[in-house]
């Protein structure tokens, strides 16, 4: 598509930004057409889902997230992967430290699975997603978040299937962790 930037202001923002962008291009008829987007613009993100084999476990987290909560979820809590912003840091390296912060696993290969945009028609980010094996050897902390970003996440090791389960209920529904879930079920535990 032949696109042309006529407008691109910052409506708000500090750590991130809102944008209110006017665009022109050529349609598949051959006219140019003139429209208005409202973009965010949050970076970009990694998520990984740690797994064991042997024992049939993954590990999540929950922990408040407002947007849900403004948007009908009544306790704004979230079950979800590891995840988090890349930092100025290469996917890998990000996730790595995020794994550390959040779960308290210091995992060795990750294995890199995709790249998506998750709203594409309204957010710029793109998150790489990852997995990894873990065991109770890869302990090195918590986990819980940091403090100073008032991280208050809650780790949470369980079956692979009882993970499957709350798919099924409507219990986990962070778009990342369903996606890697069925990732893994397909790679790793194809029989459950």
């Amino acid at each position: 598509m032949d696109i042309t930037i006529l407008d691109s202001r910052v409506l708000a923002g500090t750590k991130y930004n809102l944008r209110k962008v006017s665009f022109e291009y050529t349609d598949r008829t051959g006219q140019r057409e003139t429209q208005t987007r409202y973009v965010f613009d949050r970076g970009n993100g990694a998520a990984i889902l740690l797994y064991n084999r042997a024992a049939g476990t993954v590990i999540l987290t929950r922990q408040f997230r407002l947007p849900t909560w403004l948007n009908g979820n009544p306790t704004g809590m979230l079950v979800e992967v590891c995840a988090g912003e890349l930092d100025e840091e290469a996917p890998e390296a990000a996730i790595r430290r995020e794994t550390e912060e959040e779960v308290g696993f210091r995992v060795g290969e990750v294995m890199r699975v995709f790249d998506a945009y998750l709203s594409p028609g309204a957010a710029t980010e793109i998150v790489t997603f990852f997995m990894a094996e873990y065991s109770a050897a890869m302990k090195v902390g918590e986990g819980g978040g940091l403090a100073a970003e008032h991280e208050e996440i809650e780790v949470l090791e369980m079956p692979y299937a009882e993970a499957m389960r709350m798919v099924r209920s409507g219990e986990i529904r962070d778009a990342r962790t369903i996606m890697l879930l069925l990732w893994v079920r397909g790679q790793i535990f194809p029989y459950i």
